[in-house]
């Protein structure tokens, strides 16, 4: 069984266990996943525009940036990798390539959501949709252009914030109908929808999103469970968590010219050679 069978029978036993997955945009934090000892990864297009390029989630990276960019995951990591398309990047024929061109990077699940392009962070203000059935026909077109029948498709919609949470219910259904493995509605601003989302969609493997200090309230992955969510993804965290250790250390080594202090904090040079795997490349043509 590939890695695309391997997550998909983890989700079809998420509805008594939920399947916890955290996110990262470089192959350094899925092979810190693994190590760790999580069953997949979850590239999050903001962690790639942020950790990879310096630059905001607001539709500036393309098909071929997340390609790239799972690429690299995919190379140097064994775990399935759940993939951000954003808004597959164009129309429905976009999309069709989209989940060609991201299945032969090695992705294992293929997210798409409905917003109008340029598409921003779901957590961010003023975000804006395409109607239903455009949205519809884009997820018909990743069920439609799955190579691998083991591809998870993730429909996702952000038309709670901009229109109401009757329509990010009425579109996830809609979703569910035309073939969506996963039905995800972003940032849920309360538990009344969190417990809204779980009763009525109940059935269905439910995806929820953790941004600390986002819109959603906080939860843990046993919560989420409770609430009917197979399936719960911190997207950004091990990136926020690093840019402030980043920030620290900077700033100390400004003030000071001197990271000694920082050194009990810091993963030791062994640690690091070890999880990239270092051994296995000397040890090549010995």
């Amino acid at each position: 069984m590939g890695n695309a069978g391997v997550l998909r029978s983890m989700l079809a036993k998420s509805l008594d266990v939920p399947v916890v997955v955290p996110g990262g945009g470089t192959p350094l934090e899925a092979l810190a996943a693994e190590k760790a000892g999580f069953s997949a990864f979850y590239l999050s297009g903001y962690a790639v525009a942020a950790w990879r390029h310096g630059l905001p989630d607001i539709g500036l990276l393309g098909a071929r940036d997340t390609a790239e960019a799972l690429t690299a995951v995919t190379r140097v990591s064994s775990l399935p990798v759940i993939c951000d398309a954003d808004t597959g990047y164009g129309n429905e024929a976009s999309v069709h390539s989209t989940v060609r061109l991201l299945e032969a990077a090695g992705a294992s699940a293929i997210q798409f959501e409905d917003q109008t392009w340029p598409k921003k962070c779901g957590h961010m203000a003023n975000k804006s949709v395409v109607d239903a059935d455009e949205a519809v026909r884009k997820v018909a077109a990743a069920v439609e252009a799955k190579s691998n029948p083991d591809t998870t498709i993730i429909a996702r919609t952000d038309s709670l914030a901009p229109v109401s949470i009757d329509e990010a219910l009425r579109r996830a259904k809609m979703f569910r109908d035309v073939g969506a493995d996963v039905l995800f509605i972003d940032a849920p601003q309360s538990m009344e929808h969190l417990e809204r989302i779980g009763k009525e969609l109940a059935g269905s493997t439910l995806m929820a999103n953790m941004s600390e200090s986002g819109l959603t309230p906080a939860l843990s992955a046993a919560e989420f469970g409770e609430l009917g969510f197979g399936l719960v993804v911190f997207p950004t965290s091990a990136l926020r968590l690093g840019m402030q250790s980043v920030t620290s250390l900077f700033s100390s080594l400004k003030s000071s010219g001197d990271a000694r202090d920082a050194e009990s904090r810091i993963v030791l040079l062994d640690e690091l050679n070890a999880l990239v795997d270092l051994e296995h490349y000397n040890s090549i043509g010995q």
